[in-house]
């Protein structure tokens, strides 16, 4: 069970308030529209519950005789019988009552509209893109569970705030305005009577609101761990089912989902006392209205229609809304808890952006060169110390070492994917910093050692980084790549839809479409992160082989750890705990007493016979 999550502070929290503020501002020709509507629908309650009085007190009238007959409303003739005084009335209220609801049906629809739709859609895609220009530091640092919770899920606290606290907020106000002027017109001191437990329910929400919120704050993360934990379990059936740990991972989430339960559970005991003591003051103050205004009516101080009835029913009225502002207040605290998650995200710093200034050199030739680079993926966790070399245009430039000397951390810094600590990069004489991003990356092609494929057909797949490439360029790459001929075999060649992560396809292949999509762009530098880790040596051959024409010309950085591939480059680079420990070609290497000479011999001894 995680600890309890630091409450913000209240600085924090009135910056995230008054964000929400502003962009509920920005869309307050909708929220207008709204309160326009509802304004409307309160006035026609409002009008129902007076109409229904003066019909009691005609009915009265009509009795007794020395009962003064009630004020009646501008529509009713001043002519008219008894009778057809119950008729107009009836009328008015019957067309109130529609138009009433029919503004109610409009305002749903605008609602949803408005809110579930702009707002909603708007914030995913201002979220999205946020995280599209995000630095791989961010991914590293943030958990995948939690940031799809935060599109999905807390992108509802916009929408929830502008529609649960500002325009109810609004609603609330505009509707008690309503109702307590019409209850003052008809008598001051029964207001005051009635309106007394007011403040005790205000106090109860604030009260319920300050114990709330750190229990809603703390949900979020627990919800982030579930996510988090289903969304590994689902990437990682085979290894689960192939360890037989179905119970095991079965018992986690069911104490994920019972650590959310049991906190839920505080703020459940907090709402299922709040509600009922809200409820019981509401109907405290009925009581009262009863009582006192059951007595002031037997004094004749009190109209019984216009007075007792419809006083009864703006109490009523009043009552609900005092007991929608409760909801308001739980709303508050979800909402202010959701969006500053989803501030959280848009406020980051993108880390690796296009620095002002940057100017296009055109296509590049490919010389790279790191000049005393350090890095470092986390504080005071240096990967690379120092880093000085050279790769001329069109060189192939293979890194070796063991697991953790930085390898894939070099390739890494190429295309920006992080920048260095000190020390720069450069591509043809050019700090990469100070080159457009995406052409830049465009220009470095990169083929990882676990490749990602889209739930998409081949062609698409290939194209990806092009979509407006024709067919015969994606099959001259997927050629290059040896691909084509295995994706020519399948039943829709290169229409063939891909499951999830191309789970359809065999290691080797996916690696070969892979690679495929990296050449698609004719980059001038190219990016093999251990390519061939997942291809038998048998493959591995027909592909380097294939993949010699694409290499010609253009500036190669392989990782590489079998000897084939070693003797190929025309320039190696040996790293050792984050250091350049050796630079030379195969030979000379192989005649200096060093760590890639020690590596080799135990790769040649542990070769079959």
């Amino acid at each position: 069970m995680p600890a309890d999550p630091v409450p913000p502070t209240s600085d924090a929290r009135d910056a995230t308030l008054r964000r929400l503020l502003r962009i509920a501002w920005s869309y307050r020709a909708d929220c207008l529209q709204l309160l326009g509507l509802q304004l409307t629908v309160v006035f026609l309650t409002v009008a129902v519950i007076a109409l229904a009085g003066v019909g009691i007190d005609f009915v009265r009238h009509c009795v007794d005789r020395t009962v003064p007959a009630p004020a009646l409303p501008f529509f009713v003739p001043a002519d008219a019988t008894d009778q057809a005084v119950f008729v107009w009335l009836g009328a008015g209220i019957l067309v109130a009552a529609v138009l009433r609801a029919t503004l109610a049906f409009a305002f749903g629809l605008v609602s949803v509209r408005f809110l579930h739709g702009r707002i909603v859609v708007n914030l995913r895609s201002q979220v999205f893109a946020k995280l599209q220009q995000l630095s791989f530091r961010f991914f590293d640092s943030n958990a995948s569970g939690s940031i799809i919770n935060r599109v999905t899920s807390d992108a509802h606290a916009i929408r929830l705030f502008i529609e649960g606290v500002v325009l109810q907020l609004a609603i609330i106000a505009l509707t008690l305005a309503a109702c307590a002027a019409y209850m003052f017109r008809t008598d001051w001191r029964l207001t005051l009577a009635c309106l007394s437990v007011l403040p005790f329910q205000v106090w109860f929400a604030i009260r319920f609101s300050r114990k709330v919120r750190p229990a809603y704050e703390e949900n979020r993360e627990l919800m982030d761990r579930m996510v988090l934990g289903f969304s590994e379990n689902v990437q990682g059936i085979q290894v689960v089912k192939g360890f037989a740990l179905e119970p095991h991972v079965q018992g986690r989430f069911a104490g994920w989902s019972e650590a959310i339960r049991i906190q839920k559970r505080k703020v459940f005991t907090e709402v299922a006392l709040f509600w009922p003591v809200i409820d019981a003051l509401n109907r405290l103050s009925m009581a009262i209205l009863i009582g006192y205004g059951g007595w002031m009516v037997a004094r004749g101080e009190l109209a019984l229609g216009t007075g007792l009835v419809a006083f009864a029913g703006l109490l009523q009225q009043f009552d609900a809304q005092v007991t929608t502002l409760a909801s308001v207040v739980d709303n508050a605290q979800v909402s202010l808890a959701g969006a500053k998650r989803i501030f959280e995200i848009l406020d980051t710093d993108p880390g690796v952006a296009t620095e002002a200034g940057a100017s296009s050199p055109g296509r590049f030739l490919g010389r790279v060169a790191f000049e005393n680079v350090s890095f470092e993926f986390q504080d005071n966790a240096t990967v690379l110390r120092d880093l000085s070399f050279v790769a001329e245009p069109g060189q192939r430039i293979a890194i070796a070492g063991a697991t953790g000397a930085g390898k894939s951390a070099l390739l890494s810094l190429i295309p920006r994917f992080y920048d260095p600590r000190s020390g720069r990069v450069t591509l043809d004489g050019h700090d990469i910093r100070l080159l457009p991003l995406p052409e830049l990356r465009r220009q470095v092609g990169m083929v990882f050692q676990e490749n990602f494929l889209f739930s998409n057909t081949i062609a698409a797949n290939i194209a990806f980084g092009h979509p407006e490439a024709t067919q015969e360029r994606i099959e001259r790459a997927a050629r290059i790549a040896g691909a084509h001929g295995f994706i020519t075999a399948l039943p829709e060649d290169y229409e063939t839809l891909l499951g999830e992560g191309g789970v359809n396809l065999s290691g080797g292949q996916r690696q070969r479409i892979a690679i495929a999509r990296a050449l698609l762009l004719e980059p001038t530098v190219l990016l093999l992160d251990d390519p061939t880790s997942a291809i038998d040596p048998e493959t591995e051959k027909e592909i380097m082989e294939a993949m010699e024409a694409a290499m010609a010309g253009r500036t190669t950085f392989i990782v590489a750890h079998r000897l084939s591939t070693l003797r190929r480059a025309d320039l190696i680079l040996v790293l050792d705990r984050g250091r350049l420990a050796q630079v030379g070609t195969h030979a000379q290497l192989m005649a200096e007493d060093g760590h890639y000479r020690q590596a080799i011999l135990v790769q040649s001894e542990g070769a079959p016979a």
